[in-house]
């Protein structure tokens, strides 16, 4: 029984990632737009929901008391309003450029939760966060089922609502401007909004994953969203596969469940005062895998699947000879 809820808790924990992960690929890996701030707007989301849901104290400001519910949807909010501004001043940007600039705002927003002490605990975080299904904490097994649970649902409905995104007409617009802005542009479309909506629906998705975290767990602190945070999620959309949501969701659960095994390794490995330093093997570990699996699969596990047209299809595989008349 302590297998199956051990079991439940990592697979919680893993869903969390999944839905950074699929944040992260609609702006990368349907967009084009290099983040490196993932961190960031997890920890907007996961204070945002905290500061509504929790009951109100002396030394704090905020403590609303709302229902889980409106905590994590107030996260999702402002998570995109935070991206809304960040990418109104960032997109003009390409690339590397792009890269440095949302790495910045991302350290300073840390900085923001490490120092604002009356509004997120400063160092110390924030404890006795609201958990749902509270009323099963005396049973760990039932618990963690039940949040996993929950998990997964949130999960498997953003994968279905990003899949029809994916195929509807903004989706494949979106494709169009990440291969060819220029081409987009001159068709009539507008690449810089089309980009900004991309940056804040994936900065939506990721605040309400830094919410569903922060529930779980029941504390949160500033060094939960250090830029680690950002390069495990990098590495998990790589590793699945970059545009592809099922690679996003794939890609998560692996390298959490790598990371997570390799901690364990390391501390049967290692004595008590040497696994602070031996930690860092985890990087390398993880690092070690990426550069295997990019010389063996560049596109990762599941690569997206380039969409063409029935039509264009069907000319491609019966092509007409010269002359003869199409059906219609």
């Amino acid at each position: 029984m302590e297998y199956l809820a051990y079991a439940a808790f990592f697979m919680t924990l893993a869903m969390t990632y999944s839905i950074i992960c699929l944040g992260l690929n609609v702006q990368w890996g349907q967009t084009g737009l290099f983040n490196v701030g993932v961190a960031a707007f997890v920890g907007v989301g996961a204070y945002t929901s905290v500061l509504l849901t929790t009951p109100p104290t002396p030394d704090r400001i905020g403590g609303f008391g709302l229902p889980i519910a409106f905590g994590w949807i107030g996260a999702a909010l402002v998570s995109a309003f935070i991206s809304f501004i960040v990418g109104a001043l960032t997109l003009r940007m390409r690339s590397d450029y792009l890269a440095i600039t949302t790495f910045g705002i991302a350290i300073a927003l840390q900085l923001c939760f490490q120092n604002l002490e009356s509004l997120t605990g400063g160092v110390f975080g924030v404890g006795f966060i609201p958990r749902a299904f509270s009323s099963l904490q005396g049973t760990p097994i039932l618990f963690n089922l039940a949040n996993f649970a929950l998990a997964a649902a949130l999960v498997i409905a953003l994968y279905f609502i990003l899949e029809h995104l994916a195929r509807s007409p903004w989706g494949r617009v979106l494709r169009a401007v990440r291969e060819d802005e220029t081409a987009a542009q001159s068709l009539g479309k507008n690449p810089a909004s089309l980009r900004l909506q991309a940056f804040m629906l994936g900065g939506a998705i990721m605040g309400l994953a830094g919410a569903v975290q922060a529930h779980f767990i029941g504390f949160i602190a500033p060094p939960n969203y250090l830029p680690m945070l950002t390069f495990q999620v990098w590495a998990m959309l790589i590793v699945g596969g970059s545009g592809n949501n099922k690679g996003a969701i794939l890609g998560a659960v692996l390298v959490w469940a790598i990371w997570a095994l390799s901690g364990s390794l390391i501390s049967e490995l290692f004595p008590a005062d040497q696994q602070a330093r031996a930690a860092s093997l985890q990087i390398v570990i993880i690092g070690v895998m990426l550069c295997l699996l990019l010389l063996w699969r560049p596109q990762g596990l599941l690569p997206e699947r380039q969409s063409i047209s029935k039509h264009l299809g069907a000319r491609t595989e019966t092509p007409q000879p010269i002359g003869r008349k199409e059906n219609a």
